[in-house]
Order: C-alpha cells, then structure tokens, then sequence
C-alpha cells in the first residue's frame, strides 16, 4: 500500500525513462564543482580562495542562464536549447583545461550561463507528463534521483582527478556532458502536456500573471534550502576536522543523504503536499541543534537525522508548488528560476557557515545557517498566511436585482422568481446564461435541467 503511488506514478508514459536519463545526465554535472576546485588547486598551484572564485563565476553564469534557456525552452522547443548547452559545456571542459586561471575565470562565466539544463528539464517535463495528484511521488522520486547522482558524481570526480589528474578529469566531464546531451536530445521529454497548448502556438504568457509574491516567496523558500544544506556540508568538516575526526566525514555525509533519501521517499507517498514554509521552519530550526554534538562524529550523525530528513521532502515541495502555480506557456523560465534559486543558496551557503566558524567555533557553521534559514521563513510566513486566509474564507456575497448569488462554495441561491437547481454544474450553467441576456417570458418558460 506504501508504494503504490510511486507504482501508479512510474506507470505513467515515459516516466521511467525520463528519470533514469536525468539520473545519469546529472552526474557529470554534479561532479563539475569538486573537479574545478582540484584542478585550480593542483594544476593551477592557487588556493581555496581562487578555487572559490571560479565556483562564484560558474554560479553567477547558471543563475542568470537557467530561467532564459527555460524561456528559450517554453518559445522554441527543448531540443534546439538541447544543442546550444551541449555544445557549449562540452567546449568549456575541453579548453578549461588547458588555458591560464584568468582566462578560466571568464569562461566559467560563460560556461555557467550556458549549461545543460538537466534539473529544470527534468522537472518542467515532470509537470507535463503527470496529472497533479501524482505530481507528488513523481517530484519525490526526482529528488531522491537527485541524491543518487550528487553522491557518485562528486566521488567519481574526486577519483579521476586525484588517480589520473585535474586535467583529465575535466576532459571526462566534457565526454560527460556530450553523452547527458545526446541522451536527453534523444529522449526528447515532453514539456507540455497533451491537453496544453503545443509550442508552435506561440502562446505568449505575460509574466505579471505569474510572477507573484507568492511564487517569490516560494523561490527565497528554495534558496533558504539549499543555503541551509550547503553550509551544513562546510559545518560538518570544520566540526569533525577540529575534533581530529576528519576520516569519519565521508560515512557522516553519506548517512545525512540516506536521511535525505528515506525522508524523501516517504513524503512522496503523503496525500496532501506542505507548504515548503512548514518544512523549512524545522529543516532549519534541526540544523541549528546539530552544532550540540560536535564532541563525537556518531552524536553528529544522530543529530543529522531530523535535518537530513526533511532535506529532499523540502526540494519536492518546492518544485511541486511552482509546478501547480504557473501556466504551461511560462513553465521552463519558470522552472529555470527555481533552479536559479538553488544555485545562489549553494552559493551562499558555504561562505555564511565558513565566516561563522572562523570567526566563533565551528558548531557557529550550523546555528549561522539554520538561523538564515528562520530568517528567511519568518520573512516568507506572512505570504503563505494570507494565501491560506485567502483560500479559506469565501468572499463576501452580493445580490443585485435580478441575479443569482453564491452564498457558499458550489451553492447557487437562486435569484427572485427563478426555481432552484440542485447541481453545482447545471447552476453554474444557469447563472452564465441569466447573465449573458435577459431572458424574454417565453424564454423563462424553458424547461430547465432536473435534478439527478
């Protein structure tokens, strides 16, 4: 009974292919951070500083590309945006490689506008090949993919970079990111449900209907996310290097993604989806607590459970609140956003959890980005607030004469001198007609739809 929304879901067409494609498209991509550090390091002979800074230039490119290669997406077609991206990354890693660290530093810019959009394709053809009551298990399942790929991406990284060296590390990726390319230009996911207005329409969707402050609200919730998990990552090495425990970092790290996995999987099977709001608070409220066990590295680990968790519930919820609000016209800028969102809290992340343990202690690390991600959600709360008021009370009824009101939801009164109708549906209709002319008295003599 537990699986059967992920049976129902991974039933559905081209599911099962779209997420073993993204799967293996995302590794490459996920081990592009680690491989562009050691090179900058080892090959390069310059610091952590430098390393920090191609990765800065690479994150400010991705957040600026992602939601105009998802616009390119929604007015073009995917596979044309396919070829630009696949192109361009695979000359970046093949010349990264070989030029000096300042002209590496405004590639990576270029390279970072230009990358494959993997994550937010997958998601954008999520919305599009599932009906919204399984939208859930299908995000569940995208993340917990996530998770797969950003724990063998990095580590097979790390392998060929310190075995056959940076350089050839780097060329791997290029290969990499030619197959992920080829592989999804292949497979040539949907981005648009049958029953939505196709591409070549040229369906324009002005982004005041859409860019909400709710769909904002939902974007600082995303970058909070990631803020909080990728200052955690910097946490948890300076917490176990200061406790002489840095050889337990790699098995800690992998029992907080299998917390993420097993969190993830269950929130997929939950019948109603959270507002990422209610997540966040106790994501972030739980990290700030992990900075209690930095005596041993199992308290640290334990400790990790609640966090760990509610990482992938969080991500799902995000990418299933955007999904649900936005129109099918503006989806991939949509989704390029969300996925800009991610990013910049990555980014952020690290240095706020590094400042904080250099400047205090290192379990500091953890209390700075948990209380960033507090911040965030009590910033966030009043917008969610007002939806759900919104949602919940009815708006006030008016009556003129001669026309029908609504008292509440799917119950018509009827105007003065009109007979009742029972069905929501067939009252509905009623009222679009009464309103569209007045009815003559021979007209009113119609007979009307019964009750069923």
């Amino acid at each position: 009974m537990l699986l059967k929304p992920y049976r129902d879901t991974l039933a559905l067409p081209g599911i099962k292919s779209l997420l073993a494609v993204a799967t293996l498209a995302r590794i490459p991509i996920a081990a592009g951070a680690v491989v562009l550090t050691l090179h900058v390091v080892t090959d390069l002979d310059r610091g952590y500083g430098a390393a920090g800074l191609i990765g800065a230039a690479f994150t400010v490119g991705g957040s600026v590309g992602a939601p105009l290669m998802g616009r390119l997406i929604d007015r073009r077609g995917l596979r044309l945006v396919l070829v630009l991206t696949t192109v361009a990354e695979v000359i970046f890693w093949s010349l990264a490689q070989a030029v000096p660290y300042w002209a590496l530093l405004v590639m990576a810019l270029v390279g970072g506008f230009l990358a494959l959009p993997a994550f937010s394709v997958a998601r954008q053809s999520i919305s599009a090949l599932t009906p919204e009551a399984q939208r859930l298990p299908a995000f569940a399942l995208d993340s917990i993919s996530t998770e797969l790929s950003f724990m063998a991406g990095p580590a097979l990284g790390v392998l060929v970079a310190t075995t056959a060296g940076g350089r050839w590390a780097m060329l791997m990726l290029a290969v990499g990111i030619l197959i992920s390319g080829v592989g999804l230009w292949l497979l040539n996911p949907p981005v648009r449900a049958a029953h939505e207005a196709p591409i070549t329409t040229g369906e324009r969707v002005p982004r005041r209907s859409w860019l909400t402050p709710r769909f904002v609200a939902v974007l600082l919730v995303t970058m909070a996310a990631t803020l909080v998990l990728s200052g955690t990552d910097v946490a948890l090495v300076a917490v176990l290097r200061g406790n002489g425990e840095l050889g337990w970092t790699g098995l800690v790290m992998t029992l907080w993604a299998f917390y993420s996995l097993l969190g993830g999987f269950v929130y997929g099977v939950i019948h109603r989806p959270l507002p990422p709001v209610v997540l966040l608070i106790p994501l972030a409220v739980a990290t700030m607590l992990v900075g209690l066990g930095n005596a041993h590295w199992w308290v640290v680990a334990l400790l990790l459970i609640p966090a760990g968790a509610l990482c992938a519930p969080l991500i799902t919820a995000t990418a299933d609140a955007i999904s649900r609000m936005i129109p099918a016209g503006a989806r991939g800028e949509a989704m390029g956003l969300h996925n800009s969102s991610l990013t910049v809290g990555v980014a952020l992340g690290g240095p706020i959890a590094g400042f904080a343990a250099d400047r205090f202690s290192a379990p500091w690390g953890f209390v700075a980005v948990g209380g960033a991600g507090v911040l965030i959600a009590l910033i966030v709360l009043p917008t969610e607030i007002r939806r759900r008021r919104a949602a919940t009370v009815p708006p006030v009824p008016t009556q003129r004469d001669g026309e029908p009101i609504a008292d509440e939801p799917g119950n018509v009164k009827p105007a003065v001198g009109e007979p009742a109708v029972g069905e929501p549906a067939v009252a509905g209709a009623a009222v679009a007609a009464y309103a569209a002319s007045e009815l003559t008295s021979a007209e009113a003599d119609v007979d009307r739809p019964a009750k069923s």
